[in-house]
C-alpha cells in the first residue's frame, strides 16, 4: 500500500487561515513525514503564510498538535466504526478488512502515530482510540455469538492483524498486494477470524 502525498494548496487569496486549515495540514503533515512534520515553520511555508498566523490559533506547537490529533481521531472514528452501519456483523467484519487495503490518508496517519507512542500528547489519542475499535470490534463478535472473553479476544487478534497489515505497508514497504492478492488476504482473514 502506497500512500499519495496529501496536498494542501497555499491560501494566499486569504485573508486569514482558520483553525481547522492549521490542523489539515498538520494532519497532511504527519501522514506524509510524521509527528516531527507538524511543527510551526514548515507548516507556515505549506499553507504559504507567516509563522505569526499560527499564532493567531494557537500559543503553541503541542496546542495545535493536540487539536489536529483530537480532530483526526472524531473523523477517523466515523471512517473505522463505519459511516453507514452494517447490520450484517460478518459483513461489516468483511467491510472493516477491505476498508484495511483502501490507500487512506487516515491509515498514513495511524502508522505515523503507532511510531510516536512515547509523545505524550500522541499515546493517550491513540489509547482510546485503539479502545474504541477494540469494543467496536468485541460488539461485533458478541453479535456472531462469541462469549464476551471469546470475543474480546478475537477482537484483539482482529486488531492487530489491522494495525499489523498497515504496518508491513506503511512502514516496512512491503510490495503492495495486487486487486486479486487482496481479495484472497480479505478471504483469508474473513475465514480466519470470523467465526
Amino acid at each position: 500500500m502506497t500512500h499519495a502525498p496529501a496536498t494542501v494548496t497555499p491560501l494566499e487569496n486569504r485573508s486569514r487561515l482558520s483553525t481547522a486549515d492549521w490542523e489539515h495540514a498538520a494532519l497532511d503533515a504527519i501522514a506524509e513525514q510524521g509527528v516531527a512534520a507538524a511543527a510551526v515553520e514548515p507548516l507556515a511555508r505549506r499553507l504559504g503564510v507567516t509563522k505569526g498566523s499560527f499564532y493567531w490559533h494557537f500559543p503553541t506547537r503541542e496546542a495545535l498538535l493536540k487539536a489536529t490529533l483530537e480532530r483526526w481521531e472524531r473523523t477517523d472514528e466515523a471512517g473505522f466504526l463505519g459511516g453507514e452501519p452494517i447490520a450484517d456483523p460478518r459483513e461489516r467484519l468483511r467491510a472493516l478488512f477491505r476498508l484495511t487495503g483502501r490507500d487512506l490518508p487516515s491509515h498514513a496517519v495511524y502508522s505515523a502515530l503507532l511510531r510516536a507512542l512515547d509523545h505524550p500528547i500522541v499515546q493517550p489519542v491513540m489509547s482510546r482510540v485503539s479502545q474504541k475499535r477494540i469494543d467496536f470490534l468485541s460488539a461485533t463478535y458478541l453479535q456472531l455469538g462469541l462469549d464476551p472473553v471469546a470475543a474480546s479476544f478475537r477482537a484483539r487478534l482482529t486488531y492487530a492483524a489491522y494495525a499489523g497489515f498497515l504496518q508491513l505497508s506503511l512502514q516496512l514497504g512491503l510490495p503492495r498486494l495486487s486487486h486479486a492478492e487482496f481479495d484472497e488476504y480479505v478471504e483469508h482473514a474473513v475465514s480466519t477470524l470470523i467465526p
